[in-house]
């Protein structure tokens, strides 16, 4: 194994011990910040198979492979949820974004043992804007889900749909940071600024 699964396994034995010893609600909410780290964990393996396969470049793979691979990993464990538990639809909102949560999580780690930690306003900006991509995603997909669920025939169209948008803005994310500069810290604030107006308009609507 190398320093990955190394990692996975650090973080992931404490929180599946933490999962069993949790109320139902509490212990579905860990388990999809766990799945959203396997996530992460597989993503890595697909992505970097298939950039080797078609002799994609690094950059040219963050912008085309790393955003379906990763956005398609995340949705599935809501997936799985939704067809083999059959919940309340509405539920899966909650677990997308802390499937994403868990998903940044690891990725930023990861990140941080590999690139190194000498910047540390660097990683604070990218920490934000990583775990807010992730979770800004997970609840277009989610939110989207919630409106079209009860709707069968929308169903397989309204997830491709909402798959593919989440695709893009994972795309765009990666495309702007992976730039020099300005360029890049506009593309860490986007999901930031997104992500806290999801939840002012959220607030406002309940009250």
């Amino acid at each position: 194994m190398n320093y990955i699964e190394h990692i996975y396994v650090c973080l992931a034995a404490p929180i599946l011990v933490a999962a069993f010893c949790m109320k139902k609600i509490e212990r579905r909410t860990v388990l999809f910040m766990l799945g959203g780290m396997t996530a992460c964990l597989l993503s890595s393996y697909i992505s970097t198979f298939l950039a080797y396969a078609t002799g994609a470049d690094m950059f040219t793979a963050s912008l085309t492979i790393s955003p379906v691979v990763e956005e398609v990993m995340k949705l599935l464990p809501a997936l799985f949820y939704l067809l083999v538990f059959e919940p309340d639809h509405r539920d899966v909102l909650g677990g997308l974004v802390m499937t994403g949560i868990g998903f940044a999580n690891f990725e930023n780690v990861c990140y941080m043992i590999s690139s190194g930690t000498s910047q540390l306003l660097h990683l604070l900006i990218r920490g934000f804007g990583t775990g807010a991509m992730h979770v800004v995603c997970g609840a277009l997909i989610g939110i989207g889900l919630i409106m079209l669920w009860d709707r069968i025939w929308l169903r397989i169209a309204g997830t491709a749909g909402l798959l593919a948008l989440a695709v893009t803005v994972h795309g765009i994310y990666n495309m702007l940071v992976s730039q020099p500069g300005k360029v890049a810290i506009i593309g860490y604030l986007i999901p930031i600024f997104t992500a806290a107006l999801g939840v002012y308009l959220r607030r406002t609507r309940l009250r």
